[in-house]
């Protein structure tokens, strides 16, 4: 698979369904562990969940990014 195959490939699950899931989630687990809690809690929660959606991404460049084996 080329490079720009796999980087399309990457875009698309990125943007339609990972970030979508993510933020879902990140929302729906706050809802049941943010209740009452005092503010800086809950900056220090959308900080850390700001910062690690990027994970997944950054796991899948080096596939994105590799050569093609040659033939």
């Amino acid at each position: 698979m080329s490079r720009r195959t796999k980087t399309l490939i990457a875009a698309i699950v990125i943007v339609f369904f990972w970030l979508p899931f993510y933020a879902l989630f990140i929302m729906g687990l706050a809802r049941h562990v943010l209740p009452g809690a005092p503010w800086y809690v809950a900056l220090l929660y959308y900080a850390l969940a700001g910062t690690l959606w990027i994970v997944p991404i950054g796991l899948s460049l080096p596939w994105m990014h590799r050569e093609p084996a040659p033939k």
